[in-house]
C-alpha cells in the first residue's frame, strides 16, 4: 500500500493548510497516487486529479472512506441526490475513522481546494497500518505541519477572518496573507459592507508601490471607523509588522464584535442593551428546554471550561449537529480542548462567526465566551 499523508493542523485552532498556488503547482495527478490506489481497488472508474472540482460531489470521498474503514464507513451516501447531504454524510463516516472535523458539508461542496486537501491529508494520516511520508516527502508537497511559534493571538484572528464566509479567501498565515492588502480589505469590507470602493483596489498587486497603496487605502478606512492607528502606515503592513498588524486586526475584530452583539440584541431582545444575565437566562432556557441537565451560573463561571455546556446549548439549538460519541466528560485538560473544539466546529457549521479559539473556552476568558455564546444565539430562531 501507498505511503500516507501527515494531517496537517486543525482550521478550528486557526492554523493554516497549503496555500492554493503550492497545490496548484506541487499537485499533479501523479502526485495523487495514493487517493487513487483506493479509488482503484475499489472497482471504481473514478479518479482524482485536483481537489475541488473532482471531490466536490464527495462521491470518490464516500468511496475512498469505505475502502479504508468498510466496517465503519459504509458508501450510503452514494444513493443520496442531495449534494449537501452527501458530503454531511462523508463527514459522518470520516468522524468514525476518528477525523478531527474542519471542513463543512459546503466545503467540500464548494470545491473548496485548501480545506479539501487538508481533508484528505487527515483521512489518510487516520488510517491504521501504514507508513507515513517522512519529512522530506512532505516538505516536497507542501504538507509540513504549522510553524509552533505562531501566536496565539495571530491563530484568533486567523480563525475569525476564516470564519467570515468570504469566497475565495483563505488566511494561511497572517503576515503573508495580508501583506499586498487585497485580503485585509475583503475583511474591512466584509465587517462594514460597502466602505471599500474596490476601482481603488489593486486586486493583484505586482510591486511594493501598489501593495503600499492598497495598505494606506486599508489604514484611510481604519481611520474612518475611528480605529488608533498613530504611526502606523501601510508600508508597515507590507512589510510583515506583526506588532501593528496585529493592533490593526485586533481593532477590526473588535468593531466587528461589537456590530455582532448588536444585530444579536435585535434579534433576540428588541434591540435592549443585553446584559450578562440576559444571555445566562436565554441560554439556560435553551438548554432546559432541551432535556439537558447542565447549566451556567454566569459567563464567568469555572464550569464552563469543560466545554459540556456550549455542546449542549448547541444541541438545543440543532440536536441533529451534536455526534454524542465525541462529546467527553470534559474532566481532563485534554478532554476539556476536545469538547471546545468540537463546539467551535459545530458552531461554524451552523453559520456562526467565531472569536475564539478553544483555549478561550477551557480558560473560560469572559469576553470571549460571551462573544461564541452570542455567536450562538445569532444561529437560533
Amino acid at each position: 500500500p501507498p505511503p500516507l499523508l501527515r494531517s496537517p493542523s486543525t482550521t478550528e485552532e486557526g492554523r493554516r493548510v497549503p496555500s492554493a498556488k503550492k497545490m496548484e503547482s506541487k499537485f499533479k495527478p501523479k502526485d495523487l497516487t495514493e487517493y487513487n490506489y483506493h479509488l482503484k481497488n475499489a472497482g471504481t472508474e473514478r479518479r482524482v486529479t485536483n481537489f475541488s472540482g473532482d471531490v466536490k460531489d464527495s462521491v470518490c470521498y464516500t468511496i475512498l472512506l469505505h475502502q479504508i474503514g468498510p466496517g465503519r464507513c459504509d458508501n450510503k451516501a452514494l444513493e443520496m441526490k442531495d449534494t449537501k447531504k452527501r458530503a454531511a454524510k462523508v463527514l459522518d463516516n470520516a468522524k468514525k475513522l476518528d477525523v478531527e472535523s474542519f471542513i463543512t458539508p459546503n466545503d467540500i461542496c464548494k470545491g473548496n481546494p485548501k480545506l479539501n486537501l487538508a481533508f484528505t491529508a487527515a483521512i489518510f494520516n487516520q488510517c491504521p497500518g501504514l507508513e507515513p511520508m517522512q519529512e522530506e516527502e512532505l516538505e516536497k508537497i507542501g504538507l509540513l505541519e504549522d510553524d509552533v511559534g505562531d501566536s496565539r493571538e495571530e491563530r484568533a484572528f486567523r480563525m475569525w477572518m476564516n470564519s467570515l464566509g468570504l469566497e475565495d479567501f483563505y488566511i494561511n498565515n497572517l503576515y503573508e496573507d495580508c501583506a499586498d492588502g487585497v485580503n485585509l480589505l475583503k475583511v474591512i469590507d466584509a465587517v462594514e459592507p460597502g466602505i471599500v470602493y474596490w476601482r481603488k483596489v489593486y486586486k493583484k498587486p505586482a510591486n511594493k508601490f501598489k501593495k503600499v497603496a492598497n495598505q494606506n487605502y486599508a489604514v484611510l478606512l481604519g481611520k474612518q471607523l475611528k480605529f488608533s492607528l498613530v504611526g502606523i502606515s501601510g508600508s508597515d503592513f507590507v512589510d510583515k509588522n506583526k506588532k501593528l498588524l496585529l493592533a490593526f486586526v485586533w481593532q477590526l475584530m473588535r468593531h466587528h464584535t461589537l456590530k455582532y452583539l448588536a444585530k444579536v440584541q435585535q434579534k433576540h431582545f428588541g434591540g435592549k442593551a443585553v446584559t450578562d444575565e440576559m444571555m445566562v437566562k436565554w441560554a439556560n432556557g435553551k438548554v432546559s428546554a432541551s432535556g439537558r441537565k447542565s447549566r451556567m451560573r454566569s459567563l464567568k463561571d469555572k464550569s464552563l471550561g469543560s466545554g459540556v455546556f456550549f455542546l449542549d446549548l448547541l444541541y438545543a439549538i440543532q440536536p441533529k449537529v451534536i455526534d454524542e460519541q465525541y462529546v467527553t466528560e470534559g474532566k481532563s485538560d485534554d478532554d476539556k480542548l476536545l469538547n471546545a473544539k468540537y463546539a467551535i466546529s459545530i458552531a461554524r457549521k451552523l453559520g456562526a462567526v467565531v472569536f475564539c479559539i478553544p483555549e478561550d473556552l477551557v480558560e473560560v476568558q469572559y469576553k470571549m465566551v460571551m462573544t461564541f455564546v452570542a455567536s450562538i444565539m445569532s444561529c437560533s430562531s
